[in-house]
Order: C-alpha cells, then structure tokens, then sequence
C-alpha cells in the first residue's frame, strides 16, 4: 500500500540512515493547511472506524515508538481523539511485571492485539525489547538479535489473520526534546510528566538511535513496515499519522452491512 507519503517508508530490504531523515521535515506544508486536512481526516477516521466496527472483519494496530518527549501520547490525542472509545484500546508497555517476565517477551504483547472489529494502539511496543534492553543490557546480545526474527514472523502471523499494522517511529532531535524536558519542568500543569530518570536514555542518546536504525530497517517488511515520522513540529507528526491510518483503513475497503434478511418489511408496532 503505497501514497504520497513513502518517502517516510522504509523500504524492506534497503536499510535507510537515521541521520538522512530530517526530524523537523513538515514536506513544505503550512501549519494552518496540516490543521485543516488533519481535522478532515479526524471526521473520516471516526467514520472508517465506525465501519471497521460494524464489519467485524479487520483489526488494527498502531505501534508508536520514540524517544520520550516525541509525541506518543499526544499523536494518539490528536490523530484518534474522535473515534468511539469502545472500538479503540490503548495499551502502555512499561517495564515489565514479574508475571510478564516469566513468559517470552511476546506473552504481553499478544495478550494486547486489538480483535476483529477494533483499533488498538501500543504506546511503546514489542520494540522495547530489541532497543532499551540492547542498550541498557537487559539481555545478552545474542538473545535480542533473535528476535527480529521473532518480531516479523509474530507480525506477519498478525496480518495473516486479519490485523493490519501501522508502526511509526516518531523521529525527534536532540534538541528538540532539550527544548520540550525544559518546558515540562517550566510548565506546572507538565511537571507530572518529568522524571530524572528521563535523563538516562538521553546521555545515551547515539547507542539509542543505531538501536532504532537497526530495528526500523531489520523489521522493516513487505506485510508491516515502519514509517520514520519527523517529530519536531508536533502538527506536521499528527498529520502524517492521521494519513497513514485513514489511508489503512480506506484501504479495506469496507461496505456497511445490509439489513439482515428477517428485518426487511418488517412492521414494528
């Protein structure tokens, strides 16, 4: 499935450099323009969804990754804030439980996926455990290269059976998260969201991104490929997620079912 947008895509099999995707990129577009399209496309994925619901076909999932401060949260604000709760879920994967880590590192996530019928979203993901556990050390390398290969069979199994996959990496700059931590210990109605430990993954900033680099090109595939989401501009990020989910959802290209047979002419008194 591809658009006008693929030059955010990474094409399977040809890895791509971080560094030659620009976090501030916004494809030349202005911010008054994304806002509109963007609460076009708000009204429209509120309508796929409702159809999405009604078909019990299809599911689908939406996988954000990135550096903290990159917009998860608000991206699934902006882009999904419209839809009907009960046919979105979305689940946050933090360190795991003593009961989570007891089963492979797929347990919780499949325990997750969204049924036919239903959009759910991961913030943060499998993922986790082919970058902080690289790099902080949680496991010995050998065990967290092997699942690449554990990643794309257990996402090609998903799509096998009905899931469609959307996963972006929203891609900031250093600076721009420097710029975003300040205004979270600056803001009091933000201050929840600052951590000290927050800091630790930025000292380590570089083993972080050849973390994603590897994980965006090696699980990059034909059945579920990662989009590289320049982050910097908040709008500009929204609006290219919104496109990627409206235009997966289009693209089942969903009818609304028909009066079942026993209601039509049927008189209610």
């Amino acid at each position: 499935m591809h658009g006008a947008d693929d030059r955010h895509r990474v094409p399977p099999g040809d890895p791509i450099h971080l560094a030659d995707h620009a976090p501030d990129d916004t494809g030349e577009m202005r911010k008054s323009e994304a806002k509109k399209e963007l609460a076009e496309l708000r009204d429209e994925i509120d309508t796929l969804q409702r159809l999405l619901y009604a078909t019990q076909r299809h599911a689908l999932l939406v996988i954000l990754q990135g550096m903290d401060t990159s917009g998860k949260d608000g991206t699934i604000r902006k882009v999904l804030g419209g839809v009907n709760p009960q046919g979105c879920h979305v689940t946050s994967f933090k360190v795991p439980t003593a009961e989570e880590a007891s089963h492979d590192f797929l347990w919780r996530i499949h325990r997750a996926v969204p049924g036919r019928g239903m959009i759910g979203v991961f913030n943060r993901s499998h993922y986790e455990d082919v970058l902080v556990v690289r790099v902080e050390g949680l496991a010995p390398e050998e065990e967290w290269r092997r699942r690449y290969d554990a990643i794309n069979a257990f996402e090609r199994n998903l799509v096998e059976s009905g899931v469609h996959i959307v996963k972006c990496f929203l891609h900031i700059s250093k600076e721009e998260q420097r710029e975003r931590l300040l205004n979270r210990l600056e803001d009091p109605t933000d201050q929840w969201k600052f951590s000290v430990g927050d800091l630790a993954p930025r000292a380590r900033w570089d083993a972080y991104m050849a973390a994603y680099e590897d994980a965006v090109n090696r699980c990059s595939t034909e059945w579920a490929p990662w989009y590289v989401v320049p982050a910097d501009k908040k709008w500009y990020r929204n609006l290219l997620v919104a496109r990627l989910v409206a235009r997966t959802l289009r693209s089942l290209a969903m009818e609304w079912p028909p009066l079942e047979a026993e209601a039509v002419g049927i008189s209610i008194e």
